[in-house]
């Protein structure tokens, strides 16, 4: 049995981990830091924790929390983890950060496209990304990981196999993908009252998105170059999910066969990634509530094209549950301990 902490546990993200934690047979929640609510009881701020979750909210004390825990996670806006972790907290505990602070190498990259300054980038070298299907290895043995982000995860796990075997044209990719509000997090914003997103659909961070230079990064590293995509994400009127429509030209004529051989190839032992069966698409309700990945393609021989598609719950496999995943690697658990609910439908 191990300790965790949880700084930011009253976003929508911080919620997705307590709720998942609590039905991991090997962890004890410790600590649940939020800022906003300190001393408030958490079943106050999160009702559906009544007579389950009985501690009160504590403050984002990183260094009194590494004493106490054996693992942290931080599901807190970009910039605080790195302004607060040091080498005396990761000595101490294992740190699972959700926020970008730690997943993009070039500190300039981060610095431009977030717009604020690193305040450790020591640690961005040592940090590992985690993708557990491609860096799982890594993984075991980090101190620190950088959790991936909700659309780079869905992006890249939909798209890396092409890329990985040179199926595709790298430069050529577009990815098109929508979310649901709970992406935005819980905080009060206009943009995402009920009466602006009910019954409307629209593009945003169009050609500027944060995510665009992590899932770059990621397909760069599969395929051995530089690759440069667009990218426009869309924000639509349900809770949870992402969905990504990718297209790229193919470098030679295949087969539907040998493209999903290559899907199996990366898939097969992968439990959380689902290729579907021929001529079914994603859908978002198929994941919710999950850790899956549901992904397909479609070969288009009018274009020379193949599209590529994928769907996640956001805050599951797009960030708590991949943070629990994370963290049954860096103990030795289970991959899978606490994360085999199945999604729910409708």
């Amino acid at each position: 049995m191990i300790k965790a902490g949880i700084i930011g546990a009253t976003g929508y993200a911080g919620n997705e981990i307590v709720r998942l934690l609590l039905g991991h047979k090997d962890v004890e929640i410790a600590w649940y830091g939020s800022r906003s609510y300190i001393d408030k009881k958490y079943a106050d701020v999160y009702r559906n924790f009544f007579q389950i979750v009985d501690a009160k909210c504590m403050d984002d004390n990183m260094a009194a929390l590494a004493d106490q825990v054996d693992v942290i996670f931080t599901a807190t806006p970009q910039g605080l983890c790195a302004s607060l972790v040091n080498e005396e907290i990761l000595s101490k505990a294992k740190v699972i950060d959700l926020s970008a602070d730690f997943r993009i190498k070039d500190v300039a990259k981060y610095e431009k496209w977030y717009g604020i300054q690193h305040k450790s980038p020591q640690f961005v070298e040592e940090a590992v990304y985690g993708l557990c299907e491609i860096n799982r290895e890594d993984i075991k043995n980090a101190r620190l990981v950088a959790n991936p982000g909700c659309y780079p995860t869905c992006s890249t796990l939909s798209i890396y196999p092409l890329v990985k075997e040179g199926m595709i044209d790298p430069n050529t990719i577009i990815i098109d993908a929508k979310s649901g509000t709970t992406g935005a997090g819980r905080g009060a914003k206009v943009d995402n009252l009920y009466c602006e997103v009910n019954e409307n659909i629209k593009a945003y961070g169009v050609a500027g998105h944060r995510h665009t230079p992590e899932i770059e990064d990621q397909l760069s590293y599969a395929c051995g170059k530089d690759v440069v995509i667009s990218f426009t994400p869309h924000l639509v009127p349900m809770n949870r999910g992402i969905l990504v429509t990718a297209y790229a030209s193919l470098t030679k004529d295949v087969s539907y066969e040998e493209v999903k051989a290559v899907y199996d190839k990366y898939y097969d032992n992968e439990q959380f990634v689902r290729v579907l069966d021929k001529d079914v698409c994603p859908q978002t309700k198929w994941v919710e509530g999950s850790n899956y990945v549901d992904v397909n393609f479609k070969l288009d021989p009018r274009t020379n094209r193949v599209i590529m598609m994928g769907a996640i719950d956001n805050l599951v496999k797009g960030a708590a549950g991949q943070a629990v995943q994370n963290m049954n690697l860096m103990f030795g658990f289970k991959e899978n301990e606490g994360l085999l609910q199945v999604p729910m439908y409708p």
